[in-house]
C-alpha cells in the first residue's frame, strides 16, 4: 500500500512539472533558444527587406498547452538589420549587423510560437526604425548619412552602377533595376553617393542593341535570375571634371558596383530533380554562368529550405517603418536580457 501511495505520489507531481512549468525569464537558455529560431522563420517568411539579427530578448511568457504537451510562448525581442538582403536567404547568424557607417536600422518584433520538440512560428508583427543622422554623425562625423531614396543623384548612382555591371557582366542576358532599397552619402573629393538595390533578369541577351534595352521585359518570375547590388558613385570637383573631356566616361569612370545573383527556386528546384533522377543531367541548362567576372557572385537558393514555415511566404506577419515611441516594462524576471550590439550609441545600452 505504501508503494503505491508513493508511485502515485510521485506521478501527481510529475502532472504539476508538466502543468507548471518555471515562470520563464529572458535568461533562459529555453527562451532564447525559441527567440532565434522563430526569427530565423520570421527572416524565411519575409519577402523584402534586409535580414534581422536578434539583438535582446527584450520580454517573455508561455502558457502550456495540456491537450498537445507543448508551451505557447510570447516574446518581445529586440532586432538590428544585417547587410544581407532577404533574397540571399542566409541564416541570419552568418550576416553582420549593419554598422555605424552604413545606416543602421533598429526595431522589435512581438513573436508568438509554440514549443514542443521544435519551435514553429506563429505570428510576428516587426516595427523597424532607422538610426537618427544626427545620432550618427555624434558618434562618426565622416559616416555617410541617409539619403532619400528619390532623390535624382541617388537614382543617377544606381543607374550607373547598373550599367556597369551589365557592361562589364559575362551572364548571358541584361539585367533591370527592381528596387532602390538604401542609399546615403558624404562628401569625399565631392559629393559621393552609395546605394544598395535589388535587379532582375530581363529576356534580352547580351546580343539585344542598347538602343532596345530600355524596353526589355523581366523575365517570368520563376525562372529569372535576381541579385542584390552595391553600387557608388562619387562626383569629383570641378578641376577633377575639367581633366576629361567626355562627361559620360567620367560617370562611369567613378560609378563602382558589387553583385551578387542569385540561381531561380524553381531552377534550383529543378536542377535537384535531375540531378536525383539522372547523375548525368545534373548541370543546370537554362544559363550558363561559367567564367564569371569578379564581380558576380552567384549563389543557389534552396527552395522550401525551413520546414517549419509551411505558409506562403509573407503570410505570417508583417513589418513596417514606424517612428519610435514609449513601451511598457518588461514583465518577466530577468528581462530585458543582455544587447549583442550597441553601435557605440548610448540608445542601445538601455
Amino acid at each position: 500500500m505504501r508503494v503505491y501511495l508513493l508511485v502515485l505520489c510521485l506521478a501527481l507531481l510529475q502532472q504539476q512539472g508538466r502543468a507548471r512549468p518555471d515562470p520563464p525569464a529572458c535568461n533562459s537558455p529555453e527562451a532564447v533558444r525559441v527567440a532565434e529560431e522563430a526569427l530565423e522563420q520570421i527572416n524565411q517568411d519575409r519577402t523584402n527587406g534586409y535580414i534581422l539579427s536578434l539583438n535582446r530578448l527584450y520580454d517573455v511568457s508561455h502558457t502550456p498547452e495540456k491537450e498537445k504537451d507543448r508551451l505557447l510562448y510570447k516574446l518581445t525581442i529586440d532586432v538590428m538589420e544585417t547587410v544581407c538582403h532577404i533574397t540571399s536567404r542566409k541564416p541570419w547568424k552568418q550576416c553582420e549587423i549593419k554598422n555605424i557607417g552604413n545606416i543602421p536600422v533598429y526595431g522589435e518584433c512581438e513573436v508568438s510560437a509554440y514549443l514542443d520538440t521544435q519551435v514553429k512560428l506563429q505570428n510576428y508583427s516587426c516595427v523597424l526604425r532607422r538610426v537618427s543622422s544626427r545620432s550618427v554623425l555624434g558618434v562618426c562625423p565622416d559616416c555617410p548619412t541617409a539619403r532619400d531614396l528619390n532623390h535624382p543623384a541617388v537614382k543617377e548612382t544606381a543607374n550607373l552602377s547598373l550599367q556597369k555591371f551589365n557592361e562589364e557582366s559575362r551572364l548571358a542576358n541584361y539585367f533591370t533595376l527592381e528596387n532602390i532599397t538604401k542609399a546615403s552619402a558624404q562628401w569625399v573629393v565631392g559629393p559621393s553617393y552609395f546605394v544598395d538595390f535589388t535587379i532582375v533578369e530581363t529576356v534580352c541577351s547580351k546580343e539585344t542593341d542598347a538602343s532596345e534595352l530600355s524596353s526589355c521585359p523581366p523575365m517570368d518570375c520563376q525562372f529569372a535570375h535576381r541579385g542584390f547590388c552595391v553600387g557608388s558613385h562619387m562626383e569629383p570637383h570641378d578641376e577633377y571634371i575639367s581633366r576629361l573631356k567626355d562627361s559620360s566616361l567620367q560617370k562611369k569612370n567613378y560609378a563602382n558596383v558589387k553583385c551578387d545573383i542569385y540561381e531561380p527556386q524553381a531552377a534550383v528546384a529543378e536542377e535537384q530533380a535531375h540531378a536525383k533522377a539522372d547523375s548525368e543531367h545534373t548541370e543546370h541548362q537554362h544559363h550558363n554562368h561559367t567564367h564569371l567576372h569578379p564581380h558576380e557572385h552567384v549563389h543557389s537558393v534552396t527552395p522550401g529550405s525551413d520546414p517549419t514555415v509551411s505558409k506562403p511566404r509573407g503570410s505570417l506577419g508583417t513589418v513596417v517603418e514606424q517612428p519610435e515611441s514609449p513601451r511598457s516594462a518588461p514583465t518577466a524576471s530577468s528581462c530585458p536580457g543582455p544587447n549583442r550590439h550597441n553601435l557605440g550609441i548610448n540608445h542601445f545600452n538601455q
